[in-house]
This record gives structure tokens, C-alpha cells and sequence, in this order.
């Protein structure tokens, strides 16, 4: 029975990042048409003739506090 109980552990922590990571998808989705994300003041952006870099450190910075977050929010103990 120990081992019954830790496959259902894990299958509960898949369904719980599966529901995050629909959740993250659709920030990523909608996000970039809504939110402006990606290309929020902070955010690193270098373009030259042939060459262009993007460093979206403030978008990066709020998508952690925000997973930050529901995951305290979902594994608190």
C-alpha cells in the first residue's frame, strides 16, 4: 500500500503542474496580446544591423512572483 499511496502523490503533483502550466500558457498566450508581455519597461532589448537581443529580465521577474505565489498558494503544507 506505501507504493499505491506515492503513485497517487505523483499523479496529484502532475495534475497540479498541469494546471499551472496550462495557466502559464495562457498568460503566454493572451499575455502577449493583452498584457503587453515580454516588452514591459525593463525588459533588455538590443537590435543592430544583422543582430538583435532580447532579455526580458522584468517579464522573467514577474511571471516567477506570480508562480511564486499560486505554488504557495497550491503545496503549502
Amino acid at each position: 500500500m506505501q507504493g499505491f499511496d506515492s503513485i497517487g502523490s505523483i499523479g496529484k503533483m502532475l495534475m497540479i503542474l498541469g494546471i499551472i502550466m496550462l495557466i502559464t500558457g495562457a498568460a503566454f498566450y493572451f499575455g502577449g496580446k493583452l498584457f503587453n508581455l515580454g516588452r514591459l519597461p525593463g525588459d533588455i532589448y538590443f537590435e543592430r544591423d544583422n543582430f538583435s537581443f532580447h532579455f526580458p529580465i522584468v517579464t522573467s521577474i514577474i511571471i516567477s512572483i506570480i508562480l511564486t505565489i499560486i505554488l504557495n498558494i497550491f503545496i503549502r503544507r
